[in-house]
């Protein structure tokens, strides 16, 4: 099976063909974090903005890397970002049950609304940057190195972020005392 790097490599050279295989293997990790982001109906129409881009922009790509997934969620990111600058702030809001797909309001109600609402606030008091890697870090499941690569910073500096995100979590109010119920739930059920 031929590396992204080595399809991309061919795209070049004019096997169009090859471009669309990198596209089948990252479409729906790329489409789940746009959907993650903005909601369903706004990471429609980015996705096939995205996948031009990375298309009109493959000449960049580092060939050193065989795994193009980072690559593509720095694009991704790229769109994301003059996305949120065209739309009124108002807008920007997506629409919760688009962004939490199998999300069951029933169960458990109180205690998903107060997690939600504990986490939402100490993710809002984390940087920007700090931010941007945890989300490719937890949601994305990529390394911090990976995730240096998709937002153009040094894996070091990634590192970081990421350290300074989880301690930032970890002693936020009601962050602790959110996860003592949770695994004690989790401990009653087993």
């Amino acid at each position: 099976m031929a590396s992204d790097a080595d399809l991309i490599g061919r795209s070049l050279d004019g096997d169009v063909d090859a471009f669309v295989e990198v596209v089948e293997r990252h479409e729906a990790a790329v489409g789940s974090y746009l959907v993650r982001r903005v909601g369903r109906d706004a990471a429609e129409d980015l996705l096939g903005e995205v996948w031009v881009a990375a298309f009109e922009s493959r000449r960049s790509y580092d060939r050193s890397y065989n795994d193009a997934r980072p690559w593509l969620y720095g694009v991704a990111l790229n769109r994301l970002r003059r996305y949120w600058r065209s739309r009124p702030a108002e807008d920007l809001v997506a629409d919760v049950p688009d962004v939490a797909t199998g999300w069951d309001p029933w169960s458990a109600v109180d205690l998903g609304v107060d997690a939600r609402a504990v986490l939402r606030s100490a993710l809002t008091r984390l940087k920007p940057e700090e931010r941007e890697v945890l989300r490719l870090v937890a949601w994305e499941d990529l390394t911090a190195a990976d995730a240096a690569r998709a937002l153009g910073i040094p894996a070091g500096t990634a590192r970081r972020l990421l350290s300074q995100a989880r301690t930032a979590l970890r002693d936020a109010p009601g962050v602790s005392a959110l996860l003592k119920d949770r695994n004690s739930a989790k401990e009653r059920h087993r």
